[in-house]
């Protein structure tokens, strides 16, 4: 499949524009007619493809969230919000960006990214979930294919690597900067009219979502409020996403009309969004002292649960600090007050692991993994245990069980290479972290691992021919990127 620099432009210009300001009311709004491209310039199989191949972009230009928590968390309210879209059976791929810019974005394949510092800017569950059904509906929408409309010639791999390299702001290759002489050409016009007609349906089907995934529909126009509020402290320093985004009164006028159209109802945040809010604050803080003094002057305040998540929160930084002793005695008495909270479970059985206790880890993850069988985090953590105590063979089982979505993700061929490692299947560990490596689009220490592989002794027949064509695959992969350079 092949793109012009014009046209990764176009879906950038989609992929980015989160909080476009809006002239045109809603109740007005005519999409423009330029045909369903599905099936003809672009099939799903290929938009998944490019998806794939522009999220591997990614990972060598920003940092992804490898966190498993975090990442459990994320997916879950993606897929509840998924469930309620116009698309429910579409494949969608969740993902937290650990960076304090306040940034959100859709791209090819149903790769929806949510900067840490947006998650930790919001103060509702809604608001987060008003962002990420906003993004859901760009891709429901077919949004994405429509910017396909504008043709031709650019690899997947270089077409991913320019979008990615575009959208994060990076200094562009020779391909970027044809993108950008492209748009100036005489496209900028209708990629801006296209853009706000577009953002003005991703905001109403987005709401629709909201509300059919029992969020509440007001946390839009709340959320697009305190963005405005506070660009204005930003003065010459405001973010560049803010810049190009900006947050206009109308939009937030028509936002807030539709949501007044909703049931006015309680919509409490689960403790699984304030505790992620917490987890982030401490794994994105500068200053390990700046998070500390955030949660000590919170001790007191708010309602029972939310002093559960300060004292959750301090305890992380014990952890991160080594002192075990602090950070096992309050997790463990948070474990015993929320027994149905699988973080405190989690955070506890962490302490025993980070502490060299590893037979103590095993038990309390498995302890935990009875409780919570279908939490990936606790299996992931549970697995990396087994390792560290010497069972390989029962981390490799416990790999087996992980669900599709899970095997995909790097850390999923980081543990399984090590299983084989530890189990001495030199080959097969090779053959798995060249996975890891062709997942954080690291192609050329994927070929290296690949050749490393091939030479292991005894490879059989079987292995010799996956070996040849994952080899072939990353060539083919690499020497498109090299020539479009």
């Amino acid at each position: 499949m092949l793109f012009t620099p014009k046209k990764i432009f176009l879906i950038l210009a989609l992929s980015s524009a989160s909080l476009q300001p809006q002239a045109v009311e809603i109740g007005q709004l005519e999409l423009p007619d330029m045909g369903d491209s599905s099936g003809t310039l672009i099939s799903p199989a290929q938009e998944q493809e490019l998806g794939a191949a522009f999220f591997r972009s990614l990972h060598s230009k920003i940092e992804i969230n490898q966190d498993a928590e975090v990442h459990h968390y994320i997916q879950s309210i993606g897929r509840q919000l998924v469930a309620n879209s116009d698309l429910p059976s579409n494949p969608f791929h969740f993902f937290v960006v650990l960076d304090n810019q306040i940034n959100a974005f859709a791209g090819p394949g149903g790769y929806i990214g949510i900067n840490s510092g947006l998650l930790l800017l919001t103060e509702s569950e809604s608001e987060l979930a008003s962002v990420m059904a906003h993004e859901v509906a760009h891709v429901t929408q077919r949004h994405l294919y429509r910017a396909f409309e504008a043709a031709s010639q650019l690899s997947i791999p270089t077409a991913a690597a320019t979008l990615a390299a575009i959208l994060l702001g990076t200094q562009s290759p020779a391909l970027g900067q044809a993108a950008l002489i492209a748009i100036q050409a005489g496209s900028i016009q209708f990629q801006i009219d296209f853009t706000r007609d577009n953002e003005k349906e991703a905001d109403r089907v987005g709401m629709q979502t909201l509300a059919k995934s029992n969020y509440n529909p007001r946390g839009m126009p709340t959320f697009f409020e305190r963005l405005q509020q506070s660009s204005r402290y930003y003065g010459q320093n405001i973010p560049e996403f803010l810049r190009t985004h900006p947050v206009s009164a109308s939009r937030i006028s028509d936002t807030r009309g539709r949501s007044n159209k909703y049931p006015y109802k309680q919509y409490p945040d689960s403790q699984g969004y304030l505790l992620t809010q917490a987890k982030l604050r401490v794994m994105t803080s500068k200053k390990q002292k700046d998070a500390l003094n955030y949660f000590q002057n919170r001790k007191h305040l708010g309602t029972k649960n939310q002093r559960a998540v300060t004292r959750y929160g301090i305890a992380l930084i014990h952890l991160e600090n080594q002192d075990y002793a602090a950070a096992e005695q309050a997790f463990q008495q948070l474990t015993l007050q929320y027994p149905q909270q699988p973080q405190y479970a989690y955070a506890l059985a962490k302490t025993a692991l980070e502490s060299q206790k590893y037979n103590k880890a095993l038990v309390l993850f498995k302890t935990a993994l009875k409780k919570f069988p279908n939490n990936n985090a606790l299996k992931m953590e549970y697995i990396s245990t087994l390792l560290k105590a010497k069972k390989p063979q029962q981390a490799k089982a416990v790999l087996d069980t992980l669900n599709y979505q899970t095997k995909k993700q790097p850390l999923y061929f980081e543990l399984l290479a090590q299983s084989y490692a530890d189990l001495n299947q030199d080959a097969e560990s090779h053959r798995y972290i060249a996975e890891y490596y062709y997942a954080i689009g690291q192609t050329s220490f994927a070929i290296l691992q690949i050749n490393l592989a091939k030479k292991a002794k005894g490879i059989n027949f079987y292995l010799q021919a996956i070996l040849n064509q994952r080899l072939a695959f990353f060539l083919n992969e690499e020497n498109e990127r090299k020539l479009n350079k």
